[in-house]
């Protein structure tokens, strides 16, 4: 049986004690409660708690479509914004080796692009696919949101020319909405493998469907232990009413009780440069969930021990508006032994013959005690190894523990309607048509 991922809050209790969080994870089992019934804000977005079973079906298909780009490219680019792509990069970042590219060893690359709207980095992301036999995966619900639609638009171009248009339709798959939009149209235009997105599953919740699956699968890694990692977490969290014993309700429960001591700002912290987009991922699924109506905690993330000489001082010493969720990867894949040396001119000696996971283990506690003594609370997540199977844990771990703290803060956390602000901005300064009135508005005040 595989162990499982364990939450920490010991480190909390000098701010907020263990009775308070489980008294006010005994009322959010109410929360639970109608996430489970349907009848909480946003009941119309709920798909993804049945995802680890619903998906089930599908892993064939998606197996089967990875293994065809594969047989096809040596690289997939995967075309996508927020949700659309930073789950499958959480996943596959965190499961990846770190220099495998460098390494030059056979394997299929999965590079993204979409996600920013930088000349720069297109024009050198066309350099590096003028040398690679490549696919494209491209995720949008509807097919026009900015970002991934340009990016579409030009590395489909470019493909064509690279392959003409029948085997560039052979090398692109479209992850879209099952009926509608302008990218399903494109699709069925021409003649395009799709998977969909379902209705009732918002982007930032979507890792478990064929948008985070399939660039898994491409990367070469085992969707199946990570759904079957994200099952044993729904079996530990979705139906236990313990609150004693149910990590999310407790984790929702002590975030929010330590933002009411005045810490507005999470900090997620890990000691593996590994977890840096699942940090990402973390960020966007709470900042968009519960940033809302004035409300909610600001999300950041620090990679240590290499943050900790930026900003460790202001952390250790600061103003005291933030906590950290560190989490702690108990087991590294592979053995490093630190050397002897005979003159010693390093002062090292002393931790010669230590692996170097046994440093990097006592400089995450020093941490955690350094800065709780300077008044950080700290929470601290423990998993066993960075595999698919934790990984799918986390994943379930942060969605639900996400949606009962998004309804103790009274929002609805599945939708983002702060999003749009900006691209109407955009789109008036562009002219797109439509948004005349909007031009003019923006145009007088740019001139203030």
């Amino acid at each position: 049986m595989e162990k499982s991922i364990t939450l920490n809050l010991k480190n909390a209790g000098k701010f907020v004690s263990f009775e308070e969080i489980v008294a006010l994870a005994q009322q959010s089992i109410r929360h639970l409660d109608n996430l489970n019934n349907g009848t909480g804000a946003g009941n119309d977005f709920l798909g993804w708690l049945s995802l680890p079973d619903d998906i089930l079906t599908q892993l064939d298909d998606i197996g089967k479509a990875a293994e065809r780009l594969r047989s096809l490219s040596d690289t997939t680019v995967v075309i996508g914004i927020g949700g659309s792509y930073l789950g499958a990069r959480a996943v596959i970042e965190g499961l990846s080796h770190s220099f495998m590219p460098a390494l030059k060893q056979k394997h299929h690359e999965v590079i993204f692009a979409g996600q920013n709207i930088c000349e720069d980095y297109m024009s050198e992301l066309i350099d590096l696919l003028d040398e690679r036999n490549y696919s494209i995966v491209v995720i949008s619900k509807s097919g026009t949101t900015t970002e991934p639609a340009i990016a579409f638009r030009i590395l489909k171009n470019h493909l064509e020319k690279k392959t003409g248009k029948a085997g560039c339709a052979e090398r692109i798959i479209a992850i879209t909405d099952r009926k509608r939009g302008a990218l399903k149209k494109m699709a069925d235009l021409n003649g395009y493998e799709t998977f969909v997105i379902p209705d009732d599953i918002g982007g930032r919740y979507s890792v478990l469907t064929p948008v985070g699956l399939l660039p898994v699968a491409l990367a070469g890694f085992d969707i199946r232990q990570l759904v079957k990692g994200a099952k044993s977490m729904e079996e530990q969290t979705r139906h236990n009413r313990n609150a004693a014993t149910n990590p999310a309700l407790l984790y929702a429960s002590a975030r929010n009780l330590i933002m009411q001591t005045g810490r507005t700002i999470e900090i997620m912290a890990g000691f593996t440069p590994r977890l840096h987009f699942l940090a990402e991922w973390w960020k966007q699924l709470y900042g968009e969930s519960e940033g809302k109506e004035g409300k909610g905690l600001f999300p950041a993330s620090v990679d240590f021990t290499t943050d900790l000489h930026s900003l460790g001082q202001y952390i250790q010493e600061g103003r005291r508006i933030l906590f950290e969720t560190i989490i702690s990867v108990e087991n590294p894949r592979k053995k490093v032994i630190i050397p002897h040396e005979i003159d010693d001119s390093d002062q090292l000696n002393y931790i010669a013959g230590k692996r170097l996971s046994e440093v990097n283990i006592n400089a995450e506690l020093g941490t955690t005690l350094a800065h709780n003594d300077g008044g950080v609370p700290i929470i601290t997540i423990s998993v066993p190894e960075l595999t698919e199977y934790h990984i799918g844990q986390l994943i379930y771990f942060f969605e639900i523990a996400c949606a009962i703290s998004g309804y103790i803060l009274d929002v609805n956390p599945f939708d983002q309607p702060g999003v749009e602000a900006y691209k109407t901005n955009m789109f008036a300064l562009l002219n797109k048509p439509g948004f005349e009135k909007e031009s003019e508005k923006i145009r007088e005040r740019l001139k203030l």
